[in-house]
Order: C-alpha cells, then structure tokens, then sequence
C-alpha cells in the first residue's frame, strides 16, 4: 500500500481496511451498504434522468445497437453521481492502494435492459487496462512483494445484482499474472486462474462491487428471470494517468495549429490524440 508524501509516493505502513486488503490481495472486494437509502434514492434518480433526458453517445466505440445502455462522464451530467464518486467511505478503501491525489478517469451509468438476448453468453474476459506490469508466461509475481495496482473499477448499484442478472465475474488473483485472459477462451465458462475460479459479484442496491484494472473479469451469461442490471460506473486512476471522461479529440490542450500539423497517426499519437480503447467507452 502507498501514500503520497513530499512529494512522491511512499510505502504505506498504516494499517487499511480489510476491503483494501482484499481488493490488494485478491484483485477485487465488495463494499456492502455503500449508500443510505436517501443517497441511493437520489443517484438512482438522477441517473435516470440523464438516461431519459440526453441521447446516446454514439460517437463512442461501442455499435449503435448497445449505445443506448450507457451514458459517459456522468459526474458532469449528475451532482448526486458527482458526490458518489467522492464518497468517503469508497475513498478510504482505494485511497491507501492508489494515493491520497487519486482521480476519477471514467465514468459510466450502464442500464443493461431485462431480457436482453444478446446477454445470454455474457461478456468477453477482458482486462480494463494494461496489464501494468506485463510479466511473460512463466513467470509469477514474487509472493512476498504486493503487486502495484496503478487503476480501480468501481460498480455502484443502483439495484440489486443476482446470478440470473449476469453479474460481473472476477477470477481472484489474476491481476497478478501479468498478462491478460488467454486468447480463444474469451467466452469460456470455465476459465480458472491457476485453480481459482470465477467468483460472480452478488450485490444489493447501494453496495459497491470493486476490482484492479488488471483482473480478468467480464459479465456472466444471464439465465432466466433476469432483471436486467443497472450501476454507475467509476474507473479511478493515480495521479499520473490521464482523465479519460471526453476522448482525446474531444478533451486536449493542444492548440488548432499543432493538431493540424500532425498528419500521420504516430504523430497524432505523440501530442496526445489517440484512438477510443479502454476507458472511453
């Protein structure tokens, strides 16, 4: 665990919570009871709003097909997601893994409707990012040195999440692989991680479902009687990685004279201007 000093990073000696703790150890931890009722009242609320009120971004990486379940940067649409994503009691948890200074880089509502076929074989196992420290196969994680996490997933739930409703899966430990899930299983049920195998995130209205940007997670097949699953989304970085709430091309300091001059896309990239991938959508 870390902390910021004067003014880098340092070891952090203090004792955590046991979410932090297993959100180091395991790759992933749920928060229960997150928000009261009024506080979940409120953000349920306006995230609805937001849904009904702006249109879908379709600008964004995903097909028009699924666009319309998901609406970005949306502690600028909604005070009440705003205060959720400073909520203390989610902060003490990730604060002691990634610095005092940490950030929000994205942020999501996701309203995945009932039913949906298209659910049925769930999501592909991905990472979010990186792996951060990329390892070759092999080669472990020395058990003795806890493992940097650089990115954290946050999921707060705006209702309840069962096994019928395709809730996110986790493998625990795999963030320590430094690799990302194994090409041609990306859909395979049975994946493990070297014997753990996947732990789905059951959650309450108002808990707060966490994972490190390196874990292989995905949503699991949805089965009969779903209800469908919605949750705001908060990805929060450290210090040094950039806000990824607007694409570069949309959010950038550059000036008109520059973007216009770089005109093959290594030169684009270098100033800054990069293709969606991850966080931005």
């Amino acid at each position: 665990m870390i902390r910021r000093g004067r003014p880098y990073l340092e070891f952090r000696a203090e004792p955590a919570s046991a979410e932090t703790a297993q959100l180091e150890r395991e790759g992933y931890t749920i928060i229960r009871g997150l928000l009261d009722a009024d506080e979940l009242s409120e953000l349920r609320r306006e995230v609805s709003e937001v849904f009904e009120r702006d249109p879908p971004d379709y600008g964004r990486r995903r097909a028009e097909d699924d666009a319309a379940m998901f609406r970005y940067a949306m502690l600028n649409r909604s005070a009440a997601a705003q205060r959720a994503c400073a909520h203390p009691r989610l902060l003490s948890v990730i604060e002691p893994l990634l610095g005092e200074d940490c950030h929000v880089i994205a942020n999501t509502a996701w309203r995945n409707p009932a039913g949906d076929p298209g659910a049925h074989a769930g999501q592909n196992w991905h990472i979010d990012a990186g792996p951060h420290v990329p390892l070759p196969e092999g080669v472990r994680w020395p058990a003795d040195i806890p493992h940097p996490v650089f990115a954290i997933g946050v999921h707060i739930y705006l209702q309840d999440c069962a096994l019928e409703d395709g809730p996110t899966g986790v493998l625990p430990h795999s963030h320590l692989s430094g690799r990302p899930p194994p090409p041609g299983r990306h859909l395979d049920d049975d994946l493990d991680y070297e014997g753990a195998r996947v732990t789905p995130l059951i959650t309450q209205a108002g808990d707060a479902g966490l994972f490190v940007s390196d874990v292989w997670h995905r949503r699991m097949p949805t089965l009969d009687g779903d209800h469908g699953r919605f949750f705001l989304q908060v990805h929060y970085g450290r210090r040094d990685i950039a806000q990824r709430l607007l694409p570069t091309a949309e959010s950038n300091p550059l000036s008109a004279e520059a973007i216009a001059r770089a005109t093959t896309d290594r030169e684009r990239r270098v100033i800054g201007l990069h293709p969606k991938l991850f966080y931005d959508g």
